[in-house]
């Protein structure tokens, strides 16, 4: 899978999309309960907002000493008998990881959720491994895999585009379960074949929510617990972080522990909030074999550029629970496993703009996603300066979209031109419009509506409708200048 989960084009994509009632109500209904919990639990801590500049402080610290810290950390590891990686690319940490599977032998894999080990294509690598099994142990990635690895549609809530009955229907064909379709059954089902998978399991594989400089440990938060297990009980444990996702300290991993449970999932914290490393002389269990493999894989592309504030993210998942365009198209729809906001911003950072230039216009630029963001991400504006990046810098805008913009502007700052379109649009519209009867007052009063809009146009008659302008002398602008000389008199 990769980074990117699709080959096919942006419009393409977005009639699956259209087509999918069921994964467009469950959407909007996480959206709307996610609403509720997220403000619930924000207001309980009080101060929200300062506890967002504090977060952001702390994000924009450490990112500004990135090197220094990543060196802190890696020290640190190696200290207490870990190793650390620095891997340039997806391949490279793929490379690791095979080494240190055939060097040990080793046979049964279990992987804690992480974005990471998707975005380097940890899976497909395992898979094709002779004599590995591999196993994803949280349960919506679970459900996934029993369902030939379908792609996540969520950062946070990976399966949330099926419905009970759906994954019924995988467990049947897959693990040969009889039951009904109750949540509780489905999860009792998934952990009897976890469990017997974690217990004779000889390498675990986790992400990683936060790495503690000073300490040499890592951070992770989870609600089903599959993560310590993952930990404690392989005696070789690999984590792949990104490189951004460190702290200077246990202090900044407190306070961003708590941004990331209130915005991702409404809670006051994350059921589990586990710190780990290699297991010491004293401890009954963990890993006796530690190794953390640190990944760039573009994350650098953004450092010392107009991009640099997207290292900020925590992967709480917060803007696509706002976000009016991942209401409608879901996950699967950006074609990147960072979908929503964040993925419209973050995948050309990693990826390219030839890959994923298409993203940053899925947007309505509301601002929303800048609005909720617990680290306060400027995402609209990221948005826009994508834009202007592929329009201005790289000249990506070309065709007859390119000639279409320039008319546009041409047109709009040359006062006589733009002067006569208001007079002439009217008359110039008649062609396209049709009547409609509708309650909305005034909307329609000027000869219906345009439904088959031209060039770039047509994406919005295509979803809406546009009223027809008025004719010259009814418009704002003749409206206006009559007013002030009715004042005048």
């Amino acid at each position: 899978m990769g980074l990117k989960t699709s080959e096919k084009p942006l419009l393409e994509r977005l009639k699956d999309s259209e087509k999918d009632v069921f994964m467009q109500k469950a959407v909007a209904k996480a959206q709307d309960a996610q609403w509720e919990k997220r403000e619930g639990a924000r207001d309980e801590l009080g101060n929200w907002e300062q506890w967002r500049e504090l977060g952001e402080q702390i994000r924009q610290h450490t990112i500004a000493y990135l090197p220094d810290y990543l060196e802190q950390f890696s020290d640190n590891v190696a200290k207490q008998g870990g190793k650390v990686f620095f891997a340039q690319t997806a391949q490279e940490a793929q490379d690791y990881v095979k080494r240190l599977i055939i060097e040990k032998q080793i046979k049964k894999v279990v992987k804690s959720k992480s974005m990471v080990t998707t975005e380097v294509d940890i899976d497909p690598m395992l898979l094709d491994l002779e004599g590995v099994n591999v196993m994803e142990t949280d349960l919506a990635e679970f459900i996934l895999q029993m369902d030939d690895w379908d792609e996540p549609s969520h950062i946070v809530f990976p399966s949330i585009h099926k419905n009970r009955e759906q994954i019924r229907q995988v467990f049947e064909k897959k693990l040969g379960y009889k039951g009904d379709n109750e949540p509780v059954n489905l999860a009792r089902c998934a952990r009897e074949v976890m469990r017997k998978f974690f217990l004779e399991a000889d390498m675990g594989i986790t992400g990683c929510n936060f790495a503690v400089a000073d300490s040499g440990i890592i951070n992770l938060d989870t609600n089903e617990g599959n993560a310590d297990l993952t930990i404690s009980v392989p005696k070789t444990q690999v984590v792949l972080m990104g490189m951004e996702r460190i702290v200077p300290t246990m202090k900044e991993a407190e306070v961003l522990d708590n941004l990331l449970a209130r915005s991702a999932v409404g809670q006051t914290l994350t059921t589990y909030v586990t710190f780990a490393g290699k297991k010491a002389e004293d401890e009954s269990d963990g890993p006796e074999d530690f190794h953390v493999v640190i990944l760039d894989n573009g994350r650098s592309n953004a450092l010392g550029t107009a991009f640099q504030s997207v290292l900020q993210c925590i992967r709480c998942g917060s803007c696509l629970n706002v976000c009016p365009v991942y209401r409608h198209i879901g996950g699967h729809g950006y074609g990147s496993i960072y979908p929503g906001p964040i993925g419209a911003v973050l995948s050309p950072v990693l990826g390219g703009y030839k890959q994923f230039g298409e993203l940053p216009y899925a947007s309505s630029l509301c601002g929303a996603c800048t609005e909720t963001c617990p680290v306060k991400i400027p995402l609209h504006e990221l948005l826009i300066e994508h834009r202007r990046v592929m329009t201005n810098e790289l000249g990506m805008q070309h065709g007859f979209d390119d000639f279409q913009m320039k008319v546009i502007g041409k047109g709009t700052s040359t006062p006589w031109m733009f002067k006569s379109a208001m007079t002439f649009a009217h008359a110039g519209s008649a062609p396209l419009s049709k009547k409609k009867n509708i309650s909305v007052e005034n909307m329609y009063d000027y000869g219906g509506y345009i439904d088959k809009g031209p060039g770039m146009v047509k994406g919005w008659t295509d979803v809406r409708d546009l009223p027809r302008p008025p004719k010259g002398s009814e418009n704002f602008r003749s409206w206006y200048k009559n007013r002030q000389k009715a004042g005048d008199k």
